[in-house]
């Protein structure tokens, strides 16, 4: 009997045991699964890993976006994309005009103005910003930008801005000449602007509307389109059938959808702002404005060895900032030698029995009205287009190049664009055979600059599958992306597209083609570098740069 009783004992022991370890497998395998689902590791645009946790990233639901049918891994870098720039901004309620950013209250200081630096050395200057009462702020979220410069030797970086969420901001420059440079930081926006900012793109994203003709004999209507439309009113449904985007039109009361004739910018809401909002975007006091130093603003840079130089240049990794600088009004990319293409018979070699492809906004179009303005022998053919809108077409029949610029599917703000002529990027680039004599370059950004972050994420996924299938079947093709750029703002301009806005768009562009074998012209360093004032279209030298920066991806030098 003892002996069946201590059976039983050690039958029970050993079950109980038995649960634990399963009981434990489990757990560990749920808490395995939920730590795979709620964070990932990625790589930011300087090349740093960054470890972020996705649970709690907020989508917004502008046109059923947060119902998107995506595969885990486009919903893994959608939530890292969004989650990424979850720009800090504390919710402090109402704050008034008084108690905001004044960027001439507040001051930078330039913390080891002491040392000796020479080339390649690192420059912080600590910026603490004031409100109008000359206060100091307690919490952060302004949009700075910062930059360093030598206006007699034409040369100019821009800076790292690290906002420690306290009124103090640090900013990291690398110094990548010799002589005297100079230190300048600049307010764009407070952060209490920055707050009215993130409300229009959550609940305003319609701020800009889009208009239709629909004619059919002497019967014609116009009405309302954008991405989705409010109401229950009747549809026209423009929704591309091949990359599922998006887009429709109020139905007209006499007219079927099929006599829709073309697409244009109807305009933009007014009244968006209260009055104390208002006050927060305001030129000459808060928009774009000099934060002066408290104390000396430059320092003084002394040449390296020729061995301590080659030691830097081994220590520059792909994750390279800043990504170039100005030096005597010529770009220097820090990862690869540019050539200079100064004459037209340079870019005539180097494009000679090229097929050149100019798909995008119009600040891609500066770069067909540059080719066809200085290579003469690159002549536009008139293809009846209207101004500035496209298609463009220009051959050189003698070296035998093709040069065309087409504009990309809505959202776009453009005057006048024939239904036909609505074709979108993803599209035309699957109708591309490719090769060694195909160039293809591509700028998409200047006109989702209103809509939410998942818009703008959705379009770029179309084109990125549409790059690395053509990359595909053609390897040697020759695929470039033109970053979005800085520009002039004023009080109106900064609601629509304020460079907050395109920071956001730059950032996404710049992961989201992380790795895929394409090249990038950094236009939005080439124009914060610049001496010249920003501008949405940028003045001629720095498209001259971002040229030459094209053309040496299409012919490097040879090494």
């Amino acid at each position: 009997m003892w002996i069946n009783f201590f059976n039983l004992r050690l039958f029970c022991c050993l079950l109980a045991v038995l649960m634990v370890v399963v009981l434990v497998i489990n757990v560990t395998q749920v808490e395995y699964l939920d730590h795979e689902t709620a964070s990932a590791t990625f790589i930011d645009s300087s090349g740093h890993f960054v470890s972020s946790q996705l649970t709690g990233v907020s989508r917004n639901p502008y046109c059923g976006y947060e119902h998107q049918t995506l595969s885990s891994q486009e919903r893994l870098e959608e939530d890292s994309l969004l989650a990424a720039f979850q720009w800090q901004v504390p919710d402090v309620g109402p704050v008034p005009f008084l108690k905001s950013t004044d960027p001439s209250s507040s001051y930078f200081v330039i913390l080891n103005s002491a040392a000796l630096f020479k080339v390649g050395s690192q420059l912080e200057v600590l910026v603490h910003v004031q409100d109008f009462q000359r206060k100091p702020k307690k919490y952060g979220g302004d949009y700075l930008q910062a930059r360093i410069h030598s206006p007699k030797l034409q040369a100019g970086a821009v800076g790292r801005v690290v906002d420690y969420q306290n009124g103090f901001y640090k900013v990291f420059f690398t110094l990548l000449w010799p002589g005297k440079v100079k230190v300048a930081i600049s307010l764009v926006h407070p952060s209490e602007g920055i707050r009215v900012l993130q409300h229009l793109q959550e609940g305003k994203p319609d701020r800009v509307y889009f208009k239709s003709l629909f004619r059919s004999g002497r019967i014609s209507e116009t009405t309302e389109c954008n991405v989705c439309l409010p109401g229950g009113l009747p549809l026209c449904n423009f929704t591309d059938l091949y990359t599922g985007e998006p887009w429709f039109c109020f139905k007209p009361k006499k007219l079927p959808c099929s006599s829709r004739i073309n697409h244009f910018k109807g305009g933009y809401l007014k009244g968006l702002l209260t009055a104390a909002e208002t006050a927060f975007f305001q030129s000459g006091v808060n928009i774009k404005m000099p934060i002066n130093s408290s104390g000396p603003d430059w320092v003084t840079v002394i040449p390296r060895s020729i061995k301590e130089a080659n030691n830097l240049e081994l220590f520059q990794g792909s994750g390279t900032f800043p990504s170039g600088y100005y030096y005597k009004d010529q770009w220097r990319p820090r990862k690869f030698k540019m050539r200079q293409f100064n004459d037209p018979d340079n870019i005539t070699e180097c494009l000679q029995r090229k097929v050149v492809y100019l798909f995008g906004d119009s600040t891609i179009r500066q770069w067909f009205e540059y080719l066809t303005t200085f290579v003469p022998d690159l002549v536009e053919f008139n293809l009846g287009s209207p101004k500035n809108v496209g298609p463009f077409l220009a051959v050189d029949q003698k070296h035998n190049i093709l040069l065309k610029y087409r504009c990309h599917g809505p959202p776009i703000r453009f005057t006048t664009v024939f239904s036909n002529d609505l074709r979108y990027v993803a599209n035309e680039l699957n109708g591309i055979v490719g090769g060694k004599n195909t160039v293809v370059a591509i700028a998409v950004w200047s006109h989702f600059s209103t809509f939410p972050l998942e818009v703008y994420i959705r379009r770029l996924r179309n084109i990125r599958r549409a790059v690395v299938q053509l990359l595909d079947r053609s390897p040697k093709t020759v695929v470039v992306i033109r970053t979005a750029n800085a520009q002039e703002l004023g009080p109106e301009v900064s609601l629509f597209n304020s460079d907050w806005y395109n920071f956001q768009l730059d950032t996404v562009l710049r992961k989201m083609f992380s790795g895929v074998g394409v090249y990038l012209v950094d236009a939005w360093e080439m124009t914060l570098a610049h001496y010249l004032p920003h501008k949405l279209h940028p003045d001629e030298v720095i498209v001259k740069n971002q040229l030459d920066m094209f053309l040496s991806f299409v012919c490097p030098l040879e090494t």
